[in-house]
């Protein structure tokens, strides 16, 4: 099978090409916006019409702006833009399997969300752009005449992520994470380990299954209890301060309306979408995926053992 990944310099798609390179069955191309001196890869920005001499039985498309921040235009061009040249290339090899990497951000709303299923409400209003920008790739990719599939992973961790941990690690050691207090139940989270999607991945585009599926571990955590686990295991101190998840938003919303009345590039040390991750439960039924791509290959637990040792290990 020839699969072609975009986002190959990235964390999802990059662990997708490790996980399956030399793979006997496979054959796997990997395009990416940064320069690697790697074989069978090439440096395309998508944003703009490409082609790659490559004809892909399916194509991967993991490409994408995963950040809380950036302008619309960022998000449209790397994320939505994107999504239409990719289907155009697809169209104009042979009509492959698209596998269409979404978010689970599309559901996201500022409460407690619990047993959402492919069917729960989306939109009309998004919790940010990014979210936004990756339901309009959703709505492009159910437009292409080949086969297609879309997934959902929630909250993805483990070796080489850019986006979940590094931004808690950074602010729990400089002191900016606290502890949000809440009246009724604690915070309940669904994660997917990295490796556990690059398989869900493979199952997607070896199947004929079309629509959409939520992808997690199927093991919600009480959040605030994992992150404190980790973090002990990591040395890093406790949050010595509690704050209320309301007031948070708003002081959030106030830094990011300052930054972009003076145009700053940089991602403020505090965004809603932040603040919501950590002060909301979200957790999802995955009936479908199991149904469909069968059990998580990797435990939640195992996925932190190996998160945490690669943190460990010495920068090479």
């Amino acid at each position: 099978m020839k699969i072609l990944v975009t986002g190959a310099s990235g964390f999802v798609g990059g662990a997708f090409v490790k996980r399956f390179a030399g793979h006997g069955d496979l054959e796997i191309h990997g395009v990416g916006r940064r320069r690697l001196d790697v074989p069978g890869y090439s440096a395309l920005d998508l944003s703009e019409p490409f082609d790659v001499a490559f004809a892909p039985d399916a194509v991967i498309h993991a490409a994408a702006r995963a950040s809380p921040w950036g302008t619309r235009s960022e998000f449209v061009r790397q994320n939505v833009d994107a999504t239409r040249n990719v289907i155009a290339f697809c169209e104009r090899s042979g009509r492959p399997r698209l596998v269409y990497v979404s978010s689970s951000a599309v559901f996201y709303r500022n409460e407690d969300q619990l047993g959402l299923t492919e069917d729960s409400p989306i939109g009309p209003r998004f919790v940010n752009t990014y979210a936004a920008s990756k339901f309009a790739g959703e709505q492009l990719v159910r437009g292409y005449s080949g086969s297609w599939i879309i997934v959902r992973p929630r909250a993805v961790f483990g070796p080489g992520d850019t986006v979940v941990f590094p931004r808690i690690l950074r602010a729990a050691r400089a002191g900016r994470l606290p502890l949000f207090k809440r009246a009724g139940a604690p915070v309940r989270s669904d994660l997917i380990y990295i490796d556990t999607l690059a398989d869900y991945l493979l199952a997607a585009a070896r199947s004929s299954r079309s629509g959409a599926v939520n992808l997690t571990n199927g093991e919600p955590v009480e959040l605030q209890p994992f992150l404190l686990e980790v973090f002990a295991r990591l040395g890093i101190p406790a949050p010595a301060r509690t704050a209320d998840p309301r007031l948070a938003l708003g002081l959030a919303a106030a830094v990011e309306a300052y930054y972009r009345v003076f145009r700053l590039t940089d991602e403020p040390p505090i965004t809603r979408f932040g603040v919501s991750a950590f002060a909301y439960s979200k957790t999802f039924d995955v009936s479908k995926m199991l149904a469909a791509f069968g059990p998580p290959s990797v435990s939640v637990r195992q996925g932190v053992e190996a998160f945490i040792a690669g943190l460990r290990e010495p920068a090479a």
